[in-house]
Order: C-alpha cells, then structure tokens, then sequence
C-alpha cells in the first residue's frame, strides 16, 4: 500500500496536499483498496463551502456507497471533472489523477491537526 510521505492524513481515510492556502484532497490508497472497484463519484460544485469534517462527496463502489468527508474548511475552488465519467481512476491513480477536490484554506493552521504518514500508517494498522 501506498501512503506518500508529502501528504496529510484523516481517520475518515483522506490525503491532503497543501499549496501555499490551496488544500488538494482525495481518498487514500488504503480507502479504494477497501472499497473495491469504484463505480461512482458525486462532487460538491466550485464555490461551495465546506466544513471540516462535514460530508463533501459520495463514493460509490461495487461494495459500498461511502460519504467522503472535507479534511479543512473552505471554499471549493476545483474539482476534478473527469472523476464522474471516470470513477475507476480513484482505484487507478488515488494520489495524482484521482484527487477528488481543491479548497481554499478558511484557517491554514487546520492542516497541523492531520496525521503526518507515520501516524496514518499506525492507525491503518489497527484498522
């Protein structure tokens, strides 16, 4: 399994990369792999706010249908439009093609209450 190092983590299976006050956010390698063959993404639209740990989007899989929560609070300000037609990038690529949304940081300091990969590796452990 992968978990880049660059990245921050949630509980609720998200990776983040932070730019400057632009937060990247989708779901982790570990996350896909339990979800299966992913069969359907729904996205928030470009200006919606979103809430830290509040519901953004919906995964939907052979398996399961999963709600995908907002690791920080912001403004979405893209989305990654080819995800809807292709749902199955989210198993192929979860960390580059697959990212899922990109918010503009409401409080950049939020990031430093996610797991660094050491702490995410733990907990995925004990999962």
């Amino acid at each position: 399994m992968d978990f880049p190092e660059e990245l921050k983590y949630t509980e609720e299976h998200e990776w983040v990369l932070v730019e400057d006050d632009i937060a990247t956010v989708g779901i982790t390698d570990f996350a896909q792999d339990q979800l299966g063959d992913v069969v359907f993404v729904e996205l928030p639209e470009v200006g919606d706010s979103v809430e830290a740990g509040e519901t953004f989007g919906v995964v939907e899989s052979v398996k399961a249908v999963s709600d995908v929560y907002a690791p920080v609070s912001g403004e979405v300000v893209e989305i990654n439009e080819d995800l809807p037609d292709e749902p199955e990038t989210l198993n192929n690529s979860p960390y580059d093609a697959g990212w899922m949304v990109k918010i503009k940081l409401s409080d950049p300091s939020a990031i430093d209450e996610l797991m660094d990969v050491a702490t995410y590796q733990e907990f995925v452990e004990k999962d």
